[in-house]
């Protein structure tokens, strides 16, 4: 059993039935013992109301019989030889037919056995006139629930189970009803949705679990203001660069016109870092950007087909450099997606240059593009491998934050700096797709890219990416 739910409802039911059973089984063997109890009040009874009726006719009778049904819960009626009942009550028909010595056998009661009956008859005091007592006992709780004496009353068990059972039910859906919502919110932060709470406006539990509830809630409130102080952060400081680098690269400029010969290995060394900085400010605010969560997906369909092909044409002859090869294969079907081509063409040139500048020299780097069906629907699936060292098994999910490198003496070999896989990630979450990295057993990485295909020329809006995209759309690291 995994479900909290099913463990406390049949924990409580179990435990229920169990002190239910204990209990009528101690009743049971405690009860005093009815049958001489019952057949002295009988003869009692019936004394009594002959003495009654011959010293005070049917009105003293009668009261004697009532007096004993409201302390003893005894129902009695008294009949004489002809079958009347001798304080003029009404009695009822089996009450008759047992008075008269007829057969009688009374149906069982459907939730409820019959109470027991008794019989007896005596003589007057003067001895001429006989007279038939009939004694309804009351049904006590071991009859309710066990009836005959060696026989099990089966419905009153069920009953009792059911109540208890119902009770169990409702018990342990209050319980962990606050347990579900919690869980389903924390998926929903999990998957990146920081407006994801777990109370309503309607939780007015003052218990443990109203207290968790609230704390989650607090805690989740607490983190979406942080992620987007830490968003809005990053995009002022990229955008308050940009003007300090735009004069120096008008000083750059300057420069170069007054400077001498001797001067131009510095110049040039100013201008590569200006370059690596306006390029790392460019994915700053691109991050940024995708981290707002206030992007939409656009309804426009992109021939993925196109852009892995320009990629790997343009990724081929920067690779001549490190006399590396860049290897593609793209099908000639048409493999639309709903989406930003800018940010696609970024998301799929980050993966393919990075495989490139780790590859080893005289290798190639292999891109592949291909449509699968799943059950969400049709998928692009783009594979990129490398022949490089590959990634610690660890780190395989750590290379798409921003700003993680697995060696920084590397990164600063290569230039890099983190942010390329993470646009990578961030770009394809946008799209409602996903992104993973895989160790080659042969050696080197294998980066996964998928998205959701839209279907072939469909002119209206891509609904269905969008409706994926929307739960993708703020998804941060």
């Amino acid at each position: 059993m995994k479900s909290l739910f099913v463990k406390i409802f049949l924990s409580f039911w179990v435990a229920q039935a169990l002190f239910l059973v204990v209990a009528l089984l101690v009743m049971l063997a405690l009860r005093p013992q009815r049958n001489a109890t019952w057949e002295a009040l009988r003869y009692t009874a019936l004394t009594e109301t002959i003495s009654a009726y011959e010293q005070g006719g049917k009105t003293q009778a009668y009261d004697y019989l009532e007096g004993l049904q409201r302390t003893q819960h005894v129902r009695a009626y008294v009949f004489d030889e002809q079958g009347n009942e001798i304080t003029g009550r009404s009695s009822p028909g089996w009450a008759q037919h047992l008075a008269t010595g007829k057969p009688f056998t009374p149906r069982p009661g459907v939730l409820f056995p019959r109470p027991e009956i008794l019989t007896g008859s005596k003589s007057s005091i003067d001895g001429q006139h006989l007279y038939t007592i009939v004694m309804e006992l009351p049904p006590g709780l071991g009859r309710v629930f066990f009836g005959p004496p060696w026989g099990i009353h089966v419905p009153g068990l069920i009953i009792s189970l059911l109540c208890s059972g119902l009770v169990c039910y409702l018990l342990a859906w209050y319980m962990t009803k606050p347990v579900t919502q919690l869980r389903a919110a924390t998926r929903q932060l999990a998957a990146g949705d920081l407006t994801a709470r777990a109370g309503t406006p309607r939780n007015r539990r003052r218990d443990e679990i109203g207290d968790l509830i609230r704390d989650f809630d607090a805690m989740a409130e607490r983190l979406e203001t942080l992620v987007k102080a830490q968003s809005r952060l990053l995009n002022d400081i990229s955008h308050e660069l940009r003007s300090p680098l735009a004069r120096l690269n008008v000083a750059l400029g300057l420069a170069r016109q007054r400077s001498t010969p001797d001067a131009e290995p510095m110049l040039e060394r100013i201008e590569l870092e200006a370059s690596r900085l306006n390029e790392l400010i460019g994915r700053v605010l691109t991050l940024a950007r995708l981290e707002d969560g206030e992007q939409h997906v656009p309804s426009t369909p992109v021939q993925l087909n196109d852009i892995v092909a320009s990629v790997a044409d343009d990724a081929a002859f920067e690779a001549q450099a490190r006399n590396c090869d860049v290897q593609s294969q793209i099908p000639r079907e048409n493999l639309l997606v709903c989406g930003d081509a800018s940010l696609l063409h970024s998301a799929v040139e980050n993966v393919v240059r990075n495989a490139i500048r780790y590859t080893r020299e005289r290798t190639a780097v292999r891109v592949s593009l291909e449509k699968a069906k799943t059950a969400a629907g049709e998928e692009a699936i783009i594979r990129v491998f490398d022949c490089g060292e590959g990634v610690p098994v660890d780190s395989l999910g750590k290379i798409f934050h921003p700003f993680y490198r697995l060696d920084d003496s590397r990164g600063r070999l290569t230039g890099g700096v983190g942010l390329g896989l993470a646009i990578t990630e961030r770009a394809v979450r946008f799209h409602g797709g996903s992104v993973s990295a895989h160790n080659r057993t042969e050696g080197g990485l294998m980066i996964e890219i998928r998205l959701p295909l839209t279907p072939s020329g469909a002119d209206l809006p891509c609904e269905m990416v969008e409706k994926g995209a929307e739960q993708g759309v703020t998804l941060r690291s």
